[in-house]
């Protein structure tokens, strides 16, 4: 990734937290990579099972999916892994 990519994400990624802090929510960071080549159901990682931009088939298990509901279900999986381990950006509560 190019500096500029990163520069783009770290400022969404900091745009979201200020939001979702100020309005309470807690936040959870998880690592994006490979989320597109993982099976959401049987955890196999592999390039080739992206086949299409909008297609994903588990070369293990047989899974097809919609790619970008694949992504969204590991990134899901991960965050409720990090909340378990306690590891949140929970927003400091005023006590005004």
């Amino acid at each position: 990734m190019d500096l500029q990519g990163q520069g783009r994400e770290a400022a969404s990624r900091g745009q979201g937290f200020t939001t979702a802090r100020r309005a309470g929510v807690p936040v959870v960071f998880v690592d994006p990579r490979n989320t597109s080549r993982q099976c959401s159901e049987c955890k196999h990682t592999h390039r080739t099972n992206r086949v299409t931009q909008a297609r994903f088939v588990c070369r293990s298990c047989g899974a097809v999916l919609r790619a970008d509901h694949n992504g969204s279900r590991n990134i899901a999986h991960r965050g409720e892994a990090v909340w378990k381990r306690g590891a949140v950006n929970r927003p400091r509560t005023s006590t005004r």
